[in-house]
């Protein structure tokens, strides 16, 4: 029989599953006017404002380095980003916003931020402010917990 702790946990993991499809369709539908995907503006966002490695924008978007990688190179490759040389890194390139991708995430800007006021006008925003802080403080347990040991865990 499930504990109440283990459905929570299940109702938590269902719940952000849904939300993450969710965002990603919205982010898909603000992005093609510009001729970007989801997860071409996601990776062109994360070097808006500084270069990162592709292992720094894994980490922060919680997804693969080799996801990232096939990304980046393909931002390349349409010239919406470029690798410069890693002073700290001799193997590990910075990757760069060109003009041409801070112009293509700029023109998701209007869209973008429309559907932000219609979200926060049908929530609330402090609703809304209060669901992002404890989305982050779930996240941020999750992350000091770590990745769960199956021994460890069967003795809790």
């Amino acid at each position: 029989m499930s504990s109440a702790e283990q459905e929570l946990l299940s109702n938590a993991a269902i719940t952000s599953f849904r939300l993450n499809g969710q965002f990603l369709a919205v982010a898909e539908q603000l992005a093609a006017p510009s001729g970007l995907t989801a997860a071409r503006w996601q990776a062109l966002g994360a070097v808006l404002s500084a270069p990162a490695t592709v292992s720094e924008i894994a980490r922060t978007m919680g997804i693969t380095r080799q996801s990232v990688q096939r990304i980046a190179d393909l931002l390349v490759d349409q010239e919406l980003a470029e690798y410069q040389p890693n002073p700290a890194h001799q193997r590990a390139k910075l990757l760069s916003s060109t003009d041409a991708g801070r112009d293509a995430v700029a023109r998701i800007g209007p869209g973008h931020a429309a559907y932000a006021r219609l979200l926060a006008e049908n929530l609330g925003e402090e609703r809304l402010r209060d669901a992002v802080e404890l989305m982050g403080v779930l996240s941020r347990a999750l992350d000091e917990l770590g990745l769960p040991d199956q021994a460890s865990a069967q003795n809790r």
